[in-house]
């Protein structure tokens, strides 16, 4: 578990748990247009994958936990793979997503990971900058990777060094 400062509160990042689900659910709708669905958020879970939330405690008790954002690392042979990283609305651009993807580069080092590997929407350019400033670069890109409103959109593939 770590311990982040971002002003003006203090955040964790912990293990997701299935009781997390429904607030990772909520800002998942809030903040992509093609969300994941709760099925895939559970079998990342059941699969071992390395899925984190960041949270503000709101009391004692680990169920009152305010979700501000979550990832989901899959960790193999050597490298990582970023599958997918959000922050609520209401938190973006206080540092939360940088402070996330630190902890997902971490994680991956403390694997042995060689490098890390994440892919983004090409008209989600502040999640590109972030990558870029985060030390990632863009080796691909995968043609219609995502679907979109009219059709697909492509995908920039980064990758970082480790």
């Amino acid at each position: 578990m770590a311990q982040i400062r971002a002003r003006p509160f203090q955040i964790k990042i912990r293990e997701m748990r299935l009781s997390d689900l429904e607030q990772v659910i909520c800002i998942e709708h809030e903040i992509f247009l093609f969300p994941w669905s709760i099925g895939n958020f559970s079998d990342s879970i059941k699969a071992g994958h390395h899925c984190q939330v960041m949270v503000q405690q709101q009391g004692a008790e680990p169920d009152t936990d305010l979700v501000m954002g979550y990832s989901i690392l899959m960790i193999g042979p050597g490298e990582a793979h970023v599958l997918t990283l959000g922050v609520g609305y209401a938190w973006q651009n206080q540092g939360l997503g940088g402070a996330m993807l630190r902890y997902l580069i971490e994680l991956s080092r403390k694997h042995r990971a060689e490098f890390i590997l994440l892919d983004v929407r090409e008209s989600n350019t502040g999640a590109a900058n972030l990558y870029r400033r985060l030390g990632f670069q863009q080796i691909a890109v995968h043609k219609d990777y995502y679907p979109a409103m009219c059709g697909r959109e492509d995908a920039l593939i980064m990758r970082r060094e480790l």
